[in-house]
């Protein structure tokens, strides 16, 4: 029996009651033998460094296989507050960058880049029959009748083309997004906010057209919603069973989970550069990972070629990419070159550059979230690079 059937949440463990164990039974029995091996589900957990905080890692800059074609690609890299920058070539890495402070082992959050993930785990279900893209989301979470959500099929939402009264301001209060943030733990709560994610995503209205473009961090957690019904598996479990399991990387990823432990799937996930650019190179092979087959060539192949460039409405990115587009959880430039790139804010980017066989990873802290004029000195380092490349 899997969630679907009941109706219920999947459990946080294998024979649990929906939404145990809690803070408060967390220490008891049965609970404890799951909790006291995961208890950063449930209480706010720092690391202990394996490397002394006094002496923090030193910078990592190599270069050199760009350095002539981009003599001020480091600089570059500093002024757009770079975390960490890698270059896949095939399999070979040709250039990397650590600021200094952050290893290459370190995990960093990935933001939004989150969503071609969780867009790759619904590709894989799709291969295997367990979704139709073609039936509405309201065929597989019932919850969700009476929504914006309770007509759109899943395919729209995974497109994004359904009008949605949410508001992905990051930095106003009043938005839904900080709303949505605020019912899945990372913002202080509010008296009145839904409970937990399922709940908020329940509380969405809109005027039901589609076919248009709008971008909203809701559809993500919906998809993530419709992957543990198939499978009866929580979001963070169905991450790992049809992609992070398969890519031979190197750590673990993590994700932030809410109070009922539903993983915050549009941008929770944190890893490192070099696992990162794992999932790029899967892409560019086709669908296919170091430990079997992720997604189906079928699927790689719709990705790669774009979504509907008439129903792109998002200005920022056609004044960069006029034939821009977005697909199955992806930007595609629609450019001469067919990049295409996961991207989150304050500067994630996973970036395909399929001429060249080259996948490039930059993860950054940008100072404000969204912006044109980052977004602008972002797109030209990750152009250049692919350029460069072409001599490389």
């Amino acid at each position: 029996m899997n969630a679907r059937s009941t109706g219920q949440h999947p459990a946080r463990y294998p024979g649990a009651a929906a939404g145990e164990p809690t803070l408060d039974s967390w220490q008891e029995a049965p609970h404890n033998r799951w909790a006291f091996a995961r208890l950063g589900e449930l209480l706010p957990t720092a690391a202990v460094s394996r490397r002394d905080p006094a002496t923090p890692a030193e910078p990592v800059v190599r270069l050199d296989a760009l350095a002539t074609r981009l003599p001020d690609l480091e600089q570059r890299l500093e002024e757009t507050c770079t975390d960490a920058f890698l270059v896949l070539r095939g399999t070979e890495v040709v250039a990397e960058y650590y600021r200094a402070g952050f290893a290459p082992d370190d995990r960093h959050l990935l933001m939004s880049v989150s969503k071609s993930l969780c867009g790759t785990v619904v590709g894989a279900l799709v291969d295997e029959g367990r979704i139709d893209p073609a039936q509405p989301v309201t065929e597989y979470v019932p919850e969700l009748a009476g929504s914006v959500y309770d007509g759109p099929s899943v395919l729209q939402v995974l497109d994004m083309q359904i009008s949605i009264d949410y508001n992905e301001d990051y930095v106003d209060p009043a938005s839904e997004v900080q709303t949505h943030g605020r019912s899945a733990g990372w913002r202080t709560r509010r008296h009145g906010d839904p409970a937990d994610t399922y709940e908020f995503l329940t509380t969405l209205r809109g005027d039901g057209s589609t076919g248009e473009f709008q971008y909203c961090s809701a559809n993500t957690d919906v998809l993530a919603w419709i992957v543990e019904r198939v499978t009866g598996l929580r979001y963070v479990e169905a991450l790992s069973t049809y992609l992070w399991a398969k890519l031979d990387a190197d750590r673990d990823a993590t994700i932030t989970v809410d109070t009922t432990g539903f993983g915050f799937a549009h941008g929770g996930v944190s890893c490192t550069a070099r696992d990162l650019a794992r999932v790029g190179r899967m892409m560019l092979d086709g669908g296919v990972a170091p430990g079997g087959r992720v997604v189906s060539e079928d699927w790689v192949r719709r990705v790669l070629a774009g979504g509907s460039h008439e129903a792109m409405t998002d200005k920022g990115f056609t004044n960069t990419f006029p034939d821009g587009s977005y697909t199955r959880q992806w930007w595609c430039t629609g450019n001469e070159r067919g990049n295409v790139s996961g991207i989150g804010i304050h500067g994630q980017n996973l970036w395909l550059d399929p001429l060249t066989d080259s996948v490039i990873v930059k993860l950054s802290s940008w100072p404000d979230p969204d912006t044109e004029h980052w977004h602008r000195l972002q797109n030209g380092i990750l152009l250049d690079v692919s350029r460069a490349l072409d001599a490389v």
